[in-house]
């Protein structure tokens, strides 16, 4: 499956009963890159920034493209597994992913020094130590 939406797209499949998603953070068409050419920042024409811009959306999907058949290699080499491959982007019954609710509680792990004897499972608290 897949969804897009101004500022960023999304693609998702099952895979090991598992479901899986990325997201692709899209380009800002309005951003400066876009607008005014890099050498001498001068403004582009409207369809040479569509151009620009477009460009840039196509190499971010190449570049998740990589990123999955990468992934799938590592595992058909039997370097990984699909598991640990995918293990950030698994999708959690509320619709996060693993790596979103790890995320928040990682970072504490690391600042406390130690690890966690429960998970948190609301939102972290930092100012409770």
């Amino acid at each position: 499956m897949y969804a897009t939406e101004e500022q960023a797209a999304m693609i998702g499949f099952r895979i090991s009963d598992r479901l899986v998603k990325f997201v692709l953070p899209m380009p800002d068409p309005k951003a400066r890159e876009f607008t005014h050419t890099p050498a001498k920042g001068q403004v582009r024409s409207q369809a040479e920034a569509t151009k620009a811009w477009e460009q840039a959306g196509r190499q971010r999907w190449r570049a998740l493209a990589l990123v999955i058949k990468a992934k799938l290699e590592a595992v058909a080499a039997g370097i990984t597994t699909i598991e640990d491959e995918f293990l950030a982007h698994t999708v959690l019954p509320d619709g996060s992913t693993v790596g979103q609710f790890m995320q928040p509680q990682l970072a504490i792990a690391y600042e406390r020094g130690s690890m966690p004897t429960t998970l948190m499972l609301a939102n972290p608290d930092r100012s409770e130590r």
